[in-house]
């Protein structure tokens, strides 16, 4: 038996692999989550990787099917077909990825020069005497200003309030943390410098703990937002909070409490200090931007839904409620309209889509989906009310992608295959399976395409007068209930679709645009970093168009934030974005509900001013 040295990216992993063991048993055993639903049978086509470098075995003839001669010259293999005969190097795209991991590859670096809004200074200060009785911050700021040519002219009170006894404790010698004219902070030299970006969720809070000298991620991590027990959607929150102003309270309270837990175990994981973060930066949609601001929201239910701010803001880290250094700010990146705020500002910030040419299409999936046409730079943008069917919400056995989720599913000749989350025995399917188990319906002709369910499969059945699809019985779960995809479930999944695919549609005609010329699709958001793209075409969620234009890039309004965070030029960008931004309100588009209407059916089609043609 040889070994060799394979590693695998985007994930980082590495290791050594047998030379009778596949690729995909080799990833596996490394901890490198690809999916497979066939058992490594090569025949669900599930598992593709690219071999970038080294030596592996002659494509097999499942592979010849799968792949075109060209294909297997740029080294694309199924990973269960494929044995490694040299050390080699094998690229795993995203839609090969199970859901953990793929929200892992989420936090990928992106590179850019470190230019953050706060500087720290090294100081040896002279010590005070009778002949020099100077203030200690007058000292400070003197000090400063002379070393370094700086004009800092006030330090902050809270600083100010700990200066003293710290400048005598660390005997006069000190690290300044300066932003523009101000000293944010004091700490013993040398200290870290550290920065927080969150992206503030509805439903998912993700942070991420940042060297702000070097530009460098030391940690990040993913929590639920605690705000959902006041309602899984926007809409419930404001009305809460419209409701009695002391649930606004609450709400913000949960939100700020979930972020001083986040950072601490952020700073735990690298042995820091929350007194060690300079900086923050939030960003999230207009609701949650305003609920965490604690800003009025009633008129956000209403039409015109007008925001109460839409410029970016500089906050106290401590007048939000934030445990951070003594002075530290929190930063706020600018909002766009009632429905499309801070988060997608971030994710067109970190795809750069406002410096492409030609016609780009950029889609934030979620409860609420913001929807962005740019147009040689032009960017014009709406908000689809997608709701909570594909995150689980609505649905029957529908769940979030937690272990025991169906992620992915195919109907094949023999019965259903599925892989859960963490391999463990299913419990229920979260939004990627969902997406998956309706495309399989249609193409297996148990779903039409008005989305009625037709009594054809051995797996169809009636409960409760309501027709299902059994997608693991009461038998293969020991007695326990079966999960099942219903015709209701099927109607929500209908709605969520259309209101995406009528977004896209009133982007394109009102940019004079056909779905043809589109020359790229960047899906972000959660939900979007792990669906199946196929099946999203197939049910007509997403326009029919060759798989390498679509480019999925995980929480991209998460990499805005951090790059707001690490680079004062990259928030002068954002605003920039935000105020070139041309929003539509989608509702008083022409055409938009017989766009609507078309774009509720399954198949592949094109839309031309609220008609509907099917195309192979």
């Amino acid at each position: 038996m040889k070994l060799y040295h394979m590693d695998f990216e985007p994930v980082g992993r590495r290791g050594q692999c047998q030379d009778n063991e596949s690729l995909l048993d080799c990833a596996r055993r490394l901890g490198v989550g690809i999916i497979s639903l066939c058992g490594g049978q090569g025949t669900c086509h599930c598992c593709k990787v690219r071999v970038l470098s080294g030596t592996v075995s002659e494509p097999t003839s499942s592979e010849q099917e799968v792949f075109s001669p060209q294909e297997l010259q740029d080294g694309w293999r199924l990973a269960c077909q494929t044995y490694p005969i040299s050390d080699g190097k094998v690229s795993v795209p995203a839609e090969s990825v199970t859901t953990p991991q793929r929200i892992q590859v989420e936090g990928l670096e992106i590179t850019v020069h470190p230019e953050p809004p706060v500087r720290a200074y090294h100081l040896q200060l002279p010590t005070p005497s009778l002949s020099h009785p100077q203030a200690d911050a007058d000292r400070l700021l003197q000090a400063l200003n002379q070393q370094y040519q700086l004009g800092c002219s006030q330090v902050d009170i809270d600083v100010l309030r700990i200066l003293s006894p710290r400048l005598r404790s660390w005997n006069w010698q000190c690290q300044a943390t300066v932003r523009n004219d101000e000293v944010v902070a004091v700490s013993p030299y040398p200290s870290r410098q550290l920065g927080l970006a969150v992206d503030l969720g509805t439903t998912k809070i993700a942070g991420y703990l940042v060297d702000l000298s070097r530009g460098q991620t030391l940690a990040a991590k993913g929590i639920m937002n605690p705000q959902i027990s006041y309602g899984e959607d926007i809409i419930s929150r404001i009305t809460t909070v419209t409701k009695s102003p002391a649930e606004g309270v609450q709400l913000q309270k949960l939100a700020v409490e979930a972020l001083n837990e986040l950072a601490g175990d952020l700073c735990a994981e690298v042995g820091a200090d929350t007194e060690e973060i300079v900086e923050a930066v939030v960003v999230g949609n207009t609701a949650m931007h305003h609920l965490f601001l604690r800003l009025p929201v009633r008129q956000l239910a209403y039409s015109p839904f007008v925001p109460a701010v839409s410029q970016a803001l500089d906050i106290k880290a401590r007048d939000l409620g934030l445990h951070m250094a003594s002075g530290a700010y929190g930063h706020i990146l600018p909002n766009i309209a009632g429905f499309v705020g801070a988060d997608h500002v971030a994710m067109l910030l970190a795809t750069e889509v406002g410096q492409a040419k030609g016609l780009i299409l950029a889609l934030d999936i979620g409860t609420n989906t913001e929807v962005s046409l740019v147009n040689n730079g032009e960017i014009t943008t709406v908000s689809c009310a997608s709701g909570p069917a594909f995150e689980g919400g609505h649905i029957k056995d529908g769940m979030r992608a937690a272990s025991g989720a169906i992620e992915r599913l195919r109907i094949a000749t023999d019965g259903i295959q599925y892989q859960t989350i963490d391999g463990v025995p299913p419990v229920g399917i979260c939004g990627s399976g969902i997406l998956d188990a309706m495309a399989q319906l249609y193409l297996a002709g148990t779903v039409d395409h008005h989305g009625r369910m037709k009594d054809n499969h051995p797996h169809l059945r009636t409960d409760q007068k309501q027709r299902q699809f059994v997608l693991v019985s009461e038998e293969e779960r020991d007695g326990n209930p079966a999960i099942v995809i219903t015709q209701q479930d099927i109607r929500e999944l209908q709605l969520a679709k259309a209101a995406i695919r009528t977004g896209i549609q009133v982007l394109l005609e009102t940019n004079g645009g056909s779905e043809e010329e589109i020359e790229q699709v960047i899906i972000a958001g959660a939900f979007g970093s792990y669906i199946n793209v196929s099946s999203a075409i197939t049910i007509g969620m997403l326009p029919s168009l060759p798989l390498d234009r679509f480019r999925q890039v995980g929480n991209a309004a998460g990499m805005g934030a951090k790059l707001a965070l690490i680079s004062s030029s990259k928030r002068s960008q954002a605003q920039d974005i935000a105020s070139r931004v041309h929003y539509l309100e989608l509702a008083t588009a022409p055409n938009f509900m017989s766009t609507f209407s078309q774009a509720s059916y399954l198949g592949r089609y094109r839309l031309r001013q609220g008609k509907r043609r099917e195309i192979d």
